[in-house]
């Protein structure tokens, strides 16, 4: 065996095989894979192989629709079969909201390139006719997608790999990864030893263990997943074409033609169980092609739907059932990319729909590795998306709420409270008490909405009961003065001698040069593209605070840690100091009583911070809001966070303040114009394309990112961000959906809102760079005027903020 290699991969599986594939096929010939048994004798072998285009998720959905593209033409590239069908699916709608959900995902079917078209239940008999179209009231029919033979397509693909370069060695059992003084890494095998740049967890269903070496935290459950094979169908055996692949929210599942028999696979709603869980979910490294003994009750109640759906299969035996663990992650996304905390760790694992996924992840993975970003938007990937808080516990609950709930249609305000709250503040139980509906963000309880007792959101694409409640929010913020716990933003302290160089060399603008002084700037990638969002201020000559995003807390940790030398002190105090905003034209007025400081123009001007006392409280005070009004985000000790609340609500009363929440927060900065940190701004887009130039500072010297950002902005850009109306009357932009020149499509929402203030229903969009003109955008399935604002809508010279 090889004693170096630049990348090694552990696992054998499609995702890590789909890997090597499209590292080779990237350039990166020195690769190496090593896999304890035979290939797919993980969890890959004994998978049903569907294939579906089908996603809610629009990155998801790029990673499906490029399997499926690859798929099909991977026996003649490698010339090895790959048992493709290309039969298509339908996924069944029973509901109204299922029907508006498939509105959506045909909006942006339209912009990623799968073919999709909604049909009724005749057009459905049509394509099966032994389906029972009772209840049904739309079917989405994919055509481009379909199912393959697991091992020969794992199989196709490493054949593939090696033709490209690339080295596949199996039965080779790693025992052990260990960090060189160096930085590389030594992979121990039963073999031999071996040194790498790189090392790729590819575990599977073994994940967690390949993890543990390293010190790597990797937030999987594995699940029993059953699916059942009946005996041949003589009604089968005269028909040409194939039946697509059906997927029923009342059966919660999955059924198809098999060959000639008929094949059904159960995510039971109750019930499930952990694959090992004698083991803790933890499989024997020695062990593989394990199954476990089937158990037609669990499965029961569905398997009982599944028949009345398809009475056919109920006239034949069953011939075999298949019991197999499938690993689940609390979000049912992958972990594909870098994994927290030791650079050149990568994490490929965690797919609970491998084969659909593998071809995909590999692809966007190596291009991550070898070019420094992948061409889609990775952040719902991306493995630091999981926090401390993912414990063993929180991944249990939240992995078999993900296996209960897999053919659940994801509505727009759904709360899974599984695993909650995990990480709260000491305002969690009074604002609950308030009225406060949470959303969780990074394990973070934050307020989404307030409402009162005895309310239930009704879940809709559509506007629904909570629009006026977040309408009478924004406008407390608008008018008077509004409170929000936002405790949820990462924090950091950055300190030293070597503080100031740190920060400037990893950040685009230029930083704040007195004390007090704040600075909005984006970390980029060698490539020129926005790997992070950050808030810096300066409170002394060798002092920094600087924030993030809540879902951005380990990437952040990870661009500190990695870039900084001897003299640079970071300390993570997310956990330490809370956050409260207080913003509207009467913030000044609440607050002014409760300081000695002066609060006034003068002495605070808008963008600055002071360390100062509010109510007996020390604080570091921003004049800086998300929400274009004047205001003071107060970052206060995390145990004295009540006794601020309460003090700046009693000062507040006279005044009319209210507590506002997230949902309030969007429409707000909608009217902003502020663009999102992972929506408008993401690891796809450089700050050109992203009309953010007054945030870039090439004349301050060299900085990460600065020279590809150079080049893109002499050499002109791919695409280009916009802002504007939509005039839509009941719904609003989610993201994603296209945007329409003619029958041209042109463009794709990132995200929206209606701003309760101005009367608007408001959109970003990134567009084709040389369109002009009429524009409509696509809301589920109805075509609606998009008129491009050149300011924001609401407050465009900022005067409010200044007050």
């Amino acid at each position: 065996m090889q004693s170096h290699a630049r990348v090694v991969i552990v696992g054998g599986g499609m995702m890590g095989v789909g890997l090597a594939y499209h590292l080779a096929e990237e350039g990166w010939k020195d690769v190496l894979l090593i896999e304890k048994g035979e290939l797919t004798s993980g969890s890959t072998w004994h998978a049903a192989g569907q294939c579906p285009s089908f996603i809610g998720n629009y990155n998801m959905a790029k990673i499906h629709h490029y399997s499926n593209t690859l798929y099909p033409r991977l026996e003649k590239l490698t010339g090895h079969p790959t048992g493709w069908h290309g039969c298509g699916g339908i996924r069944l709608a029973t509901t109204p909201e299922e029907v508006d959900w498939f509105r959506h995902v045909a909006g942006f079917a339209a912009n990623i390139g799968f073919e999709m078209e909604i049909i009724g239940p005749d057009r459905i008999k049509e394509l099966n006719p032994w389906l029972v179209t009772d209840g049904i009231l739309a079917g989405a029919h994919t055509t481009m997608d379909g199912h393959v033979d697991p091992a020969s397509a794992c199989n196709a693909m490493a054949a593939g790999a090696r033709q490209l370069g690339a080295t596949i060695i199996r039965r080779n059992r790693v025992t052990g990864i260990n960090r060189l003084p160096s930085g590389e890494f030594e992979v121990v095998t039963e073999q031999g030893k071996v040194i790498c740049e790189h090392v790729v967890n590819a575990g599977g269903c073994y994940a967690r263990e390949v993890g543990s070496w390293l010190g790597v935290d990797t937030p999987i459950s594995n699940m029993e997943h059953q699916y059942l094979v009946t005996e041949p169908l003589a009604a089968f055996k005269g028909i040409d074409t194939e039946l697509p692949v059906m997927r029923d929210p009342v059966t919660a599942g999955y059924y198809r033609q098999e060959q000639k028999a008929g094949l059904v696979g159960i995510y039971e709603h109750t019930g499930a169980k952990e694959a090992w869980a004698a083991r803790g979910g933890w499989p024997e490294w020695q062990s593989e092609n394990e199954l476990f003994e089937g158990d037609i009750d669990r499965i029961a109640p569905w398997l009982e739907r599944a028949l009345e759906r398809m009475p056919i299969f109920a006239e034949a035996g069953i011939k075999r059932v298949i019991n197999g663990a499938i690993p689940h992650t609390p979000d049912g996304n992958p972990l594909v990319g870098p994994a927290h905390g030791v650079p050149n760790v990568w994490q490929c694992c965690g797919s609970s729909i491998g084969i659909a996924q593998g071809a995909g992840c590999g692809k966007y993975l190596a291009q991550w590795m070898v070019h420094g970003n992948a061409e889609i938007n990775m952040a719902s990937v991306d493995p630091r998306r999981f926090g401390r808080y993912a414990d063993a516990a929180y991944t249990r609950a939240k992995s078999f709420d993900d296996y209960h709930n897999m053919f659940e249609t994801p509505l727009p305000g759904r709360e899974i409270q599984a695993g909650r709250p995990s990480r709260v503040t000491p305002l969690y139980e009074r604002l609950k008490a308030k009225g406060a509906a949470y959303t969780e963000v990074h394990g973070w309880e934050r307020p989404k909405y307030f409402a009162p007792a005895g309310f239930v959101e009704k879940l809709q694409f559509r506007r629904n009961n909570v629009f006026d409640l977040v309408a009478t929010e924004c406008r407390a913020v608008r008018e008077r003065v509004g409170i929000m716990d936002l405790s949820s933003f990462a924090k950091f302290d950055v300190t030293g001698p070597g503080a100031e160089a740190l920060l400037d060399r990893l950040t685009a603008n230029r930083l704040p040069k007195r004390p007090g002084g704040i600075a909005l700037t984006h970390v980029l990638s060698d490539g020129g593209r926005v790997e992070g969002e950050w808030t810096i201020t300066r409170l002394g000559p060798d002092r920094f605070y600087v924030l993030s995003g809540a879902g951005s807390e380990r990437q952040a940790i990870d661009h500190l840690r990695f870039a900084a030398g001897d003299d640079v002190t970071i300390a993570n105090v997310t956990d330490d100091l809370g956050m409260i905003v207080v913003a509207g034209p009467k913030a000044r007025e609440v607050l002014a009583p409760l300081t000695d400081a002066d609060l006034s123009n003068a002495a605070f001007r808008w963008l600055s911070g002071q360390e100062i006392t509010i109510a007996g409280v020390p604080v570091r005070a921003l004049r800086v809001t998300y929400v274009g009004e004047l205001g003071w985000e107060l970052h206060a000790p995390m145990g004295a966070l009540a006794r601020l609340y309460d003090a700046i609500w009693t000062s507040g009363v006279a005044h009319g303040i209210a507590d506002f929440g997230a949902l309030a927060v969007n429409s707000l900065r909608m009217e902003k114009a502020y663009r999102g940190y992972g929506a408008e701004l993401t690891n796809e887009i450089t700050l050109i394309e992203a009309d953010c130039a007054r945030f870039y500072a090439p004349e301050k010297g060299d900085f990460r990112g600065r020279e590809a950002t150079e080049a893109v902005r002499h050499k002109g850009v791919a695409t280009r961000l916009v802002y504007g109306a939509v005039a839509a009357t009941d719904c609003d932009i989610y993201g994603g959906e296209a945007v329409m020149q003619g029958n041209r499509v042109v463009g794709v929402c990132t995200s929206g809102g209606y701003g309760h203030a101005t009367g608007k229903s408001l959109a970003f969009a990134y567009v084709n760079p040389e369109v002009s003109g009429d524009l409509e955008v696509v809301v589920l399935g109805e075509r609606h005027r998009f008129t491009v604002l050149e300011e924001p809508a609401w407050d465009a010279a900022n005067a409010r903020q200044k007050a």
